[in-house]
């Protein structure tokens, strides 16, 4: 078995290919990753020494190296994790959120299409659905709720999605789709609120918090996430969408003041700040399809997964060192350029 993963060198995608490497160790991988801002080379140190692993630099939206490596590879699955997914950066610049969220998504099916791949998977996100309001804790975003997006970046996901269905309805391309709530775990890019808030709480500066903090986010282990997803493409349904939640809904201010009290710091470095755009209020995931269908649920406790997640911040300090400093960004540059197609 052959799996291409596209931006196996951001956060989840980092996850997922060392999920893989121990789970299938006869699998052979190729990871596709354009090493932007978000990208770190340095997260595959360890998947690099595993001679059934492959990393390739490139655009999703390069078609003809997407082309080229298709029909050298000849893959049986593809995992396309490769996407811009700030929402900040999506409202300041969403043209580059088009190019690769939606664009790239086509390149790839067509591709996938071309080449006769067996599952084309397709990692999306819970706020394509909008959001759900604070006075009702008994909704649930299902794989049926409708799509009602708030910002270029969910906008582009929800395109990427509908392209992907149709590519199922029109060609009969074997896809599957995942919606997951809000990942957090190890290698997570310092934008993001949980490194964001580690990494300024560590260094005693002010946590920035939007509006009052009350957004409710679901939040997801991303081992979890990648369990749900090796289901999905090995006996998941073609052409079904499964909504993948952690049952670990938390309001923003909470997470911030758990951070804050595991890291002995005091709640005064808390600062409030303009709220975002079209901020959505609550997100919250029904995972009962995934559960009935292919037997998953979360493991992993929220108090638990933030207890490892912010050990491993603390053990990696260098890691988040190299992102402040921009050296990370120089190395990308730097040693990408061996891994050419």
């Amino acid at each position: 078995m052959k799996i291409l993963i596209t931006g196996g060198a951001g956060f989840i995608g980092t996850g997922f290919v060392n999920y893989m490497l121990a789970a299938y160790p006869d699998y052979e991988y190729v990871c596709l990753d354009s090493l932007t801002y978000a990208g770190n080379l340095r997260n595959l140190s360890s998947a690099l020494t595993h001679k059934n692993f492959r990393f390739v630099k490139g655009s999703i939206s390069d078609r003809a190296l997407v082309d080229a490596l298709f029909e050298k590879e000849e893959f049986d699955i593809v995992v396309n994790f490769a996407a811009e997914s700030h929402v900040d950066r999506s409202i300041a610049n969403p043209f580059v959120f088009l190019e690769t969220n939606i664009m790239g998504t086509a390149a790839l099916l067509d591709a996938s299409k071309k080449y006769g791949v067996k599952r084309f998977h397709q990692v999306s996100t819970d706020e394509v659905y909008g959001d759900l309001p604070l006075d009702r804790p008994d909704l649930f975003f299902t794989e049926e709720t409708p799509l009602h997006t708030s910002s270029p970046y969910s906008s582009s996901k929800a395109s990427a999605d509908l392209l992907t269905l149709a590519y199922f309805r029109t060609y009969g391309l074997p896809v599957t789709i995942s919606r997951c709530s809000n990942n957090y775990g190890a290698y997570q890019f310092p934008e993001k609120l949980i490194p964001l808030m580690i990494q300024k709480a560590l260094a005693d500066e002010p946590l920035p918090v939007y509006g009052n903090g009350l957004n409710v986010r679901d939040w997801l282990y991303v081992e979890d996430h990648c369990r749900a997803i090796d289901m999905i493409i090995h006996s998941g349904t073609e052409g079904e969408v499964y909504n993948i939640g952690g049952h670990n809904e938390k309001r923003n201010i909470d997470v911030v003041k758990i951070i804050l009290s595991m890291l002995g710091k005091s709640e005064d470095l808390i600062t409030y700040v303009t709220d975002r755009a079209g901020h959505d209020r609550r997100y919250a995931i029904d995972p009962s399809k995934i559960h009935s269908e292919l037997g998953w649920l979360p493991e992993t406790k929220f108090e638990d997964g933030i207890e490892y997640t912010v050990k491993w911040y603390l053990d990696n300090k260098e890691w988040m060192d190299d992102i402040q400093s921009g050296a990370y960004a120089q190395f990308n540059e730097t040693e990408g350029k061996r891994f050419t197609l």
